[in-house]
């Protein structure tokens, strides 16, 4: 299966890094040119999903969610993501850039788009109380209405999007980032996006913090309090991802796979995933594709 990457691509004349689009708009493009979206496709954005009516599940890297009226769903750039085509819950879909969250996380503190799709507890959705759920729905209407302006304003949308994610945030239980200062979030972020682009040649802890001119220790704190994990945990727990997203998104062979993930030899690699994932990656691609 070729799963394609999506880049973003506003339709509005001015690009301001965020584009709303109704859910039902989506399931009418059924079979666009360049990607079919209720098949698994990776994101190189993040998404904010809010479904108004129905129930339906939501695909995000290899697992099914769960979603119904009320329910927020989160997607980081670079996560593997469908839509339900089956069941057709309504609602809006958000689409942003890494420089739109910026704006916003130099205004307000949210955890909402950290990259904690590695953390053991990890869940990209929360279901909102009706009393949330009308304050965020007047929110997004204020949202959706401001871009259907001839002229969009950046700093309105900026606005009613951090009030929507503080309201949201409130809901979301394991706020690991409440221990943190903001430094502290900056040097996690900091080791997320270092792990990103470094976790093909080591997974050494000790050479990340070497990286970030911090000793491990320091950083081992900073990982528990965001994460409730150790950095070598979430190194690892990055590295199986990737390798599952490898295994299916570019159908990559095995022993492709084990060098391009920086092991010497493909046994040591098929060990490594079975030891996270109790399965090997032959066995992994094999259930997934069946």
């Amino acid at each position: 299966m070729n799963i394609p990457k999506v880049e973003f691509h506003s339709h509005q004349s001015e690009n301001i890094g965020i584009e709303v689009i109704w859910l039902n708009d989506l399931y009418s493009r059924a079979t666009p040119s360049d990607h079919n979206p209720s098949l698994p496709h990776r994101v190189e954005f993040h998404c904010f999903i809010y479904i108004t009516k129905g129930e339906g599940v939501h695909f995000i890297d290899f697992n099914h969610y769960p979603v119904q009226a009320g329910s927020c769903i989160f997607v980081n750039k670079h996560q593997v993501q469908a839509f339900d085509f089956t069941n057709r819950p309504e609602g809006y879909l958000i689409l942003f850039t890494d420089e739109f969250v910026d704006v916003i996380r130099t205004n307000i503190r949210t955890p909402l788009f950290l990259p904690t799709q590695l953390v053991a507890s990890y869940l990209p959705t929360v279901i909102l109380t009706n009393r949330v759920k009308r304050s965020c729905e007047s929110l997004l209407l204020e949202v959706n209405n401001e871009q259907a302006r001839s002229v969009t304003d950046p700093l309105v949308m900026q606005l009613l999007f951090a009030a929507l994610l503080l309201k949201i945030n409130r809901e979301k239980p394991n706020r690991y980032t409440e221990n943190l200062s903001e430094p502290r979030i900056k040097k996690f972020l900091q080791f997320m996006q270092l792990v990103e682009v470094r976790h093909c040649k080591t997974r050494d802890a000790s050479d990340y913090a070497n990286a970030m001119h911090m000793t491990y220790k320091s950083l081992n704190e900073i990982c528990k309090l965001a994460s409730g994990q150790t950095a070598k945990q979430l190194i690892d727990a990055h590295t199986i991802l990737e390798a599952k997203r490898k295994l299916i998104v570019e159908n990559l062979q095995v022993q492709t796979l084990a060098y391009s993930l920086g092991f010497d030899e493909v046994t040591n690699f098929v060990k490594y995933f079975k030891k996270h994932t109790l399965l090997t990656p032959s066995q992994f691609k094999a259930s997934y594709k069946g």
